[in-house]
């Protein structure tokens, strides 16, 4: 029988545990904090935030293995009055509608976007300044980087269609994100899996496949090798929960600088106390850049989209996410040159910013799913499917 260890409790970590285990492998899982989930974790108390806006998109292979085994639970439907109050600032001014040109880049007959030109030069070709700014922009939802358009075309084109296509990949689970790592949490525990929390570990066991399931930064610090490097996005983060007002956006995207905020409560009410609503917003900074410079960008587009909101704030959280919200691909780089998942002598890499292909939380799963396959080697097609 295999023996596997993994180091990371996250979503990566998780997913490999369960892989392995179902495939009948001994698995321990080593994770530093007292609970488990990474980044995936679900504050507790009274305003159920997550560590930055997080949405789980259904055209990727993670939703399909996640519902296989009754790990998504039940979703936060958004009701279509709300769906229908999505802002967009252009130009100053609050919108209902993109600029037209912004549209040109959304239709199925759009060219498919090469991967060694950026984003806004390729994309001024087929719709103008305008509308490639505007576009760039908006995919800053899945992006989480301060400059979309000086990323890799292709990599900005697949993240821009997945946002906006219709109807919404992106889903909410009811609750938070907690609920989702509960269950796999759970799913682990039953397929005898062992996960021992509060525990670091500093060193590689010897004896054993491992599959390294942190960040980048961890992982480059716990093998010692600085070759474990990509570029990822910088992020203002900004909670806020405000006294309910009828009217208010559901969400409201920037499409003259990069920034979205969405009122996570639209679609789950648990989320926060009657009578209050949650929001929470990115705001991509640039490296110069502060905290401040972000949250004076949200604040503007509160302004625009929630009328009053200052006189109705009854809790207020800020932060900075620095290269933790996943990979980006510069101009002539794809998933593919991105820090390979096979380290060499038994050690397998996993999470949001290795070679793996996805947007979002999709590199984690598909990583995860190949680190194991590598370790027992085993097919992942047959991993996905045990």
């Amino acid at each position: 029988m295999h023996r596997i260890t993994v180091i990371g409790g996250g979503l990566a970590g998780l997913t490999a545990a369960i892989t392995a285990a179902e495939a009948g492998a001994k698995v321990t899982v080593y994770e530093a904090h007292h609970t488990l989930g990474g980044r995936a974790r679900t504050s507790e108390g009274p305003y159920r935030t997550n560590d930055g806006p997080h949405a789980l998109y259904n055209g990727g292979p993670h939703w399909s293995w996640l519902q296989q085994r009754d790990l998504i639970g039940p979703l936060a439907p958004l009701p279509p009055l709300e769906a229908a109050r999505l802002r967009l600032r252009h130009k100053g001014a609050l919108r209902r509608t993109p600029p037209f040109a912004m549209l040109k880049l959304l239709r199925h007959s759009a060219q498919q976007a090469p991967a060694d030109v950026d984003f806004m030069s390729w994309a001024t070709g087929q719709a103008g300044e305008e509308g490639a700014r505007a576009a760039a922009h908006y995919s800053a939802v899945a992006l989480f980087h301060h400059d979309p358009g000086a990323l890799s075309a292709a990599f900005v084109q697949e993240r821009l269609r997945r946002a906006t296509k219709l109807p919404p990949e992106a889903h909410y689970p009811r609750g938070g994100w907690a609920g989702v790592v509960d269950r796999m949490a759970a799913r682990a525990w039953n397929l005898g899996v062992r996960m021992e929390t509060l525990s670091r570990v500093d060193a590689l066991p010897t004896d054993t496949p491992v599959v390294v399931a942190t960040s980048l930064d961890a992982a480059r610090r716990l093998l010692h090798d600085d070759s474990l490097t990509w570029p990822s996005g910088r992020t203002t983060l900004i909670d806020l929960a405000l006294r309910t007002r009828r009217g208010d956006a559901f969400a409201v995207s920037d499409l003259d600088s990069p920034g979205w905020i969405e009122r996570f409560t639209a679609q789950d009410r648990t989320l926060a106390p009657a009578g209050e609503q949650l929001l929470q917003g990115q705001i991509p900074i640039a490296p110069h850049e502060t905290r401040a410079d972000g949250v004076a960008r949200a604040e503007q587009l509160l302004d625009l989209a929630f009328d009053g909101w200052r006189e109705r704030v009854t809790w207020r959280r800020e932060s900075v996410a620095n290269g933790r919200t996943g990979a980006v691909d510069l101009p002539g780089t794809s998933w593919r040159d991105r820090p390979g998942i096979d380290r060499g002598d038994g050690v397998y890499l996993a999470g949001d910013q290795v070679a793996a292909p996805g947007v979002l939380s999709e590199v984690s799963f598909n990583s995860a799913l190949t680190a194991v396959s590598l370790a027992l080697g085993r097919n992942a097609l047959d991993l996905k499917h045990a």
